[in-house]
């Protein structure tokens, strides 16, 4: 008989966020209540019982943990790590990180390179998930990028997601200003700055580069649009624990180019064609220039995504949560006997 609860989940990001542990936190809520659970999803944890307790992010949910563990021990605990919580200080984890997972019954990792990342202490309750994406209705041509101010025969890239540090968010742009005359690309940019700083250097940039434009935050459906109208996604992070925007992406059957670290080559796989060194601006447009200017490379980057679109599925990220659920139900009565 399957077993239903009630569950609370904490995510850092409030109501109305666009961030990803936001959408992360609504998207599982859907899940899980399709599955028959109750899910409460809060920024703030005043020691509520529940059945069973999830996390959005090992370092940020510290606190919510430790009160949870002192008011209610024997409740199960899943924390699904973020890029943040593996990469940041992977050598030298911060103690709250390492309370939390060391607390965690079940880990979740984003990405299937995370068990190589995490203490290995760990690994045996790591669960593996890869975040949905919805299929796209249909996928028209790809021939004119989402900005009136784009040429229409360009060649149109878009970056994905806000603009901070970790995610190298002005590699693609900066990359684009070492092309040659005759090159179609533009780079249109999609997010939020995080702070002005960011915002200055998108608008500095915008007015040194005639190849680049900053959209700013977009609302859901024209972040689809702008990825239905591009030619190619550029993936430049630094760190990552598993973008969404890498499942929509393939999902969508976009090309991408991403950096070479574990968040990206954890999704797309070891043999994937489109990798960069992180940070190397000039390799980044060697890789741009090579997917305009020869079309086998880029139709074998569309046949590669469009052979993962599968593992980014609704169904199989609803199993992997059960999945971790069901870990974390078994460790939990097992270590309260």
């Amino acid at each position: 008989m399957k077993i239903t609860m009630d569950i609370i989940m904490i995510t850092p990001a409030g109501p109305g966020s666009k961030a990803g542990n936001r959408a992360t936190a609504e998207r599982w809520q859907t899940l899980l209540e399709k599955a028959g659970h109750t899910v409460s999803v809060v920024t703030a944890y005043n020691g509520e019982p529940c059945d069973l307790f999830l996390a959005l992010h090992a370092w940020r949910s510290h606190g919510a943990i430790s009160l949870l563990k002192n008011s209610w021990p024997n409740t199960p605990l899943v924390v699904a790590l973020t890029g943040t919580d593996i990469y940041l200080h992977q050598h030298d984890y911060p103690e709250q990180t390492l309370y939390s997972m060391q607390a965690a019954d079940a880990l979740i990792g984003l990405h299937e390179q995370v068990g190589d990342d995490i203490p290995e202490r760990f690994r045996d309750k790591l669960i593996t998930l890869f975040q949905s994406a919805d299929q796209p209705v249909s996928e028209p041509q790809r021939t004119a990028s989402i900005a009136p101010s784009s040429p229409s025969n360009s060649f149109d890239v878009c970056v994905i997601g806000h603009l901070r540090q970790e995610k190298d968010s002005l590699r693609a742009a900066r990359a684009a200003r070492l092309l040659p005359s005759e090159s179609r690309i533009r780079v249109s940019c999609a997010g939020k700055a995080y702070d002005a700083h960011w915002e200055q250097l998108a608008k500095q940039e915008m007015l040194g580069n005639s190849r680049f434009q900053w959209l700013d935050e977009l609302e859901k459906f024209d972040i689809t649009k702008l990825m239905m109208t591009s030619q190619l996604l550029v993936m430049s992070s630094v760190m990552e624990g598993g973008a969404n925007v890498v499942s929509e992406a393939c999902r969508a059957g976009l090309p991408i180019i991403a950096s070479d670290i574990s968040g990206n080559a954890g999704l797309l796989g070891a043999d994937y064609a489109g990798y960069y060194p992180v940070g190397d601006t000039q390799a980044l447009a060697d890789q741009l220039m090579r997917a305009e200017s020869d079309p086998e490379f880029l139709e074998q980057l569309r046949k590669q995504v469009g052979q993962l679109a599968s593992r980014f599925t609704p169904e199989k990220e609803r199993e992997s949560l059960e999945q971790a659920l069901s870990l974390a139900v078994q460790r939990c009565s097992e270590n309260n006997l």
